[in-house]
């Protein structure tokens, strides 16, 4: 195996308004300042896009990406899933959003075949220890390997690992920092569940974290960290944030898969290894929500970095842009297509990460 390409994405979060126009609705009642039935994201969506049909097939949030993503037949597919499977659980206090997906519309998860959901998040709680245990249940009863939560604080520190062709595996840890919103007292520890809690993002927690990985992971294995960081807008990457990603590598992690961002954040070539300081949202329920439209959070991205299968570097990387219209992803326009590679040159510049758009719509670096 020369080369290994995946498939990585932002929030996937499937519950709310997503979940009410899948097969099997959860109860619509939701504990939220401004909104308190999750039928009405789907009555926004309609408000700007057309009327969505109810119910639609699991695939449908998905939409074009699935054939998008069999024609660049990735090896591994790795979101960050940001919602709880469950139909049980109490609200999580102090928080103004829970988002849960009814475990019977799990089809909308397997449709696109992923092999790893990171749940090292700040909405895997949002139903407590039940809607966790109640979300492990579930993801690993349809073969979705999970990482970053778990009943007690092994599972939630212990890596998902994917098996790769010669016995090598891939390796892949997810973490949550309070930047991002997750809470102190979600730290899984003992007999505790909750998330892999990362106090703060400093070369400091990057080397212990380096350290776990160390008691792992084999001198042929590849090593992916997923952490959830960062503020929902803007641009700018903390120092902090940097640092982390820097340490991880030198520390010999190969992909830093970022995210929190509701839209995305710089990309970095870092010693030949990737690093995705944000990859935005890929699936939700915001359409129709105005208040951010400087963003385009509209228009996502399918990343598909290719990396030696040997040394991890990245070979090659494929952005393919998408966009959401009626709760469903479709390829982005030409014009939406080129607004994103702008940014994301723009963004770039700093990291000497310069991309541009090729003759297929996709985006790549120049």
């Amino acid at each position: 195996m020369a080369e290994m390409t995946l498939f990585l994405a932002g929030d996937v979060m499937t519950g709310r308004g997503v979940d009410q126009i899948l097969p099997h609705p959860g109860p619509p009642g939701l504990r939220e300042q401004a909104v308190t039935d999750a039928r009405r994201y789907v009555e926004l969506a309609e408000s700007v896009a057309g009327p969505v049909p109810r119910p639609v097939p699991p695939e449908w949030p998905w939409g074009d990406a699935l054939r998008l993503l069999d024609a660049e037949r990735p090896d591994v597919r790795i979101v960050n899933l940001e919602t709880a499977v469950t139909g049980r659980g109490e609200y999580a206090p102090g928080k103004g959003i829970h988002y849960r997906m009814h475990p019977a519309n799990l089809a909308c998860l397997t449709a696109a075949r992923l092999d790893v959901c990171a749940l090292g998040n700040n909405h895997v709680l949002d139903f407590g220890p039940t809607g966790l245990a109640d979300t492990l249940d579930a993801l690993h009863g349809v073969g979705i390997r999970t990482a970053g939560a778990g009943r007690d604080g092994d599972e939630a520190w212990r890596p998902a690992a994917v098996p790769l062709p010669g016995g090598r595996r891939l390796l892949v840890w997810s973490v949550g920092a309070p930047s991002s919103g997750v809470f102190p007292h979600w730290a899984a520890a003992g007999g505790r569940p909750g998330v892999a809690y990362l106090p703060e993002a400093s070369v400091a927690s990057a080397e212990a974290l380096a350290d776990r990985i160390a008691h792992h992971a084999g001198a042929a294995d590849l090593v992916l960290v997923s952490v959830h960081w960062g503020s929902n807008w803007g641009h700018e990457v903390p120092d902090g944030h940097v640092a982390f990603a820097h340490a991880l590598i030198d520390a010999g992690v190969h992909v830093v898969h970022g995210h929190s961002s509701h839209h995305p954040r710089p990309v970095e070539r870092y010693r030949g290894r990737l690093v995705l300081y944000g990859c935005g949202d890929l699936i939700d329920d915001y359409e129709g929500i105005g208040g951010q439209e400087e963003y385009r959070p509209e228009l996502r991205l399918l990343h598909l970095p290719t990396l030696d299968a040997e040394t991890g570097e990245l070979r090659r990387l494929r952005l393919v842009p998408v966009r959401m219209r009626r709760m469903r992803l479709q390829p982005a326009d030409p014009a939406e297509a080129r607004w994103l590679a702008d940014l994301l040159d723009t963004l770039g510049a700093p990291y000497r990460t310069r991309f541009t758009v090729d003759g297929t719509g996709v985006i790549v670096p120049r």
